[in-house]
C-alpha cells in the first residue's frame, strides 16, 4: 500500500518500485488522500478553455489512467486538496481542507482501508513529507498513526478486523548524489549537463537524504512505466519538464533504482535492504 497525499505523486514518488512488485504478481494499491482540485495547471499545453472548470473530474480521470499504466488499485480517502500557501507570511489554510482538519477522520479512514486491503508493507512520505506541502506532512502524520492504530484491537474495532502492517517505509527521491552522478556521465560524454542548474541551487546545507536510505529497489526497466504514468497527469507534469531532462538510458545505467527509508518494521530484517518485503515470510508479500 503506497499512501500519498495528491494524485500525481504516485507516480513521482516511487512508481516504478510499484509497477515492479505489481509486475511480479503482488497486489498494489495506491491510496491518494486528497483529489488534488487546488494543483495548479502546470503543463501549457493543458491550460485551455474547460480544463479548470472541471479540476475534480479531469485529475480523477488523469489517476485512472496512472494507475492503469502502472498495473496497481487506487483508492480516493476523499479529503480536499490544502493547496499550497504562498507569501510572508502564509495565509491560513482553506476551512475543510486536509490539512486543516484534525487527525482523528483521516485515521480512521485509513486503518479502515488498511484493515480491508490488508497490505504486508506500506510507504508514505517522512516527517518533511518530502517537501514541506502542508497536505505531505500531515500525510506523513496520518500514515504513521494508521499503521500502529489498524493493529490496535481496541482501535474502533467497527473498522475491521485489526491488521498489523509489518513494514513502514518513507520514499526518498530527492538524493543530490543521483544528480551528481548524472552530471558525471554527461561530462564523461562531452554534453552540458540539462539539470546542471538545477543542483547548483542545491543548498549544500540541505545535506543529502541518501544518509537516511535503507533500501534501493532496482527498478530501471519500469522506468518507461513510471514516466508515461507522470505523463498521464497532464494538468500538473509538463512532458518538457525538469522530470524527463536525463534521457532514460542515462537513468537506467548510473542509477536504475528507488530509494527507500525503513521507518518501522514488525520483523527482523538486514539493512541495507534490495526488496521491501525482505524479512517477510515467503507467501506473505502483498
Amino acid at each position: 500500500m503506497a499512501v500519498h497525499a495528491h494524485p500525481d505523486d504516485e507516480s513521482s514518488k516511487g512508481a516504478a518500485t510499484m509497477a515492479r512488485y505489481s509486475a511480479e504478481g503482488h497486489e498494489v494499491l495506491v491510496v491518494t488522500l486528497t483529489g488534488g482540485e487546488r494543483g495548479d495547471i502546470l503543463n501549457p499545453a493543458m491550460d485551455v478553455p474547460g480544463i479548470r472548470e472541471r479540476m475534480s473530474e479531469v485529475r480523477k480521470e488523469e489517476m485512472a489512467e496512472a494507475a492503469r499504466i502502472l498495473g496497481v488499485r487506487q483508492q480516493w480517502l476523499g479529503f480536499v486538496d490544502s493547496g499550497l500557501p504562498e507569501g510572508d507570511p502564509k495565509p491560513p489554510l482553506p476551512e475543510g481542507s486536509f490539512a486543516a482538519i484534525p487527525l482523528d477522520e483521516p485515521v480512521r479512514r485509513l486503518v479502515r482501508a488498511i484493515r480491508e486491503f490488508r497490505p504486508h508493507v506500506m510507504t508514505t512520505y517522512d516527517e518533511n513529507g518530502g517537501y514541506p506541502h502542508p497536505d505531505h506532512i500531515r500525510c506523513h502524520e496520518v500514515s504513521v498513526a494508521a499503521y500502529d492504530a489498524a493493529a490496535d484491537p481496541e482501535f474502533h474495532p467497527e473498522l475491521g478486523e485489526p491488521w498489523a502492517v509489518r513494514k513502514l517505509y518513507y520514499s526518498h527521491g530527492f538524493i543530490r548524489k543521483r544528480l551528481e552522478l548524472f552530471r558525471d556521465e554527461y561530462e564523461r560524454r562531452g554534453e552540458p549537463f540539462p539539470m546542471e542548474q538545477w543542483l547548483n541551487k542545491w543548498r549544500t546545507e540541505q545535506g543529502d537524504l541518501m544518509g537516511r536510505v535503507t533500501t534501493q529497489i532496482t527498478c530501471g526497466d519500469y522506468f518507461p512505466k513510471r514516466d508515461d504514468a507522470l505523463r498521464a497527469h497532464a494538468t500538473q507534469i509538463d512532458p518538457n519538464g525538469s522530470f524527463f531532462a536525463v534521457p532514460l538510458d542515462i537513468q537506467q545505467k548510473v542509477w536504475p533504482t528507488e530509494e527507500f527509508e525503513l521507518a518501522k518494521t514488525r520483523v527482523s530484517t538486514e539493512i541495507p535492504e534490495t526488496d521491501l518485503f525482505a524479512g517477510i515470510e515467503d507467501g506473505q508479500g502483498k
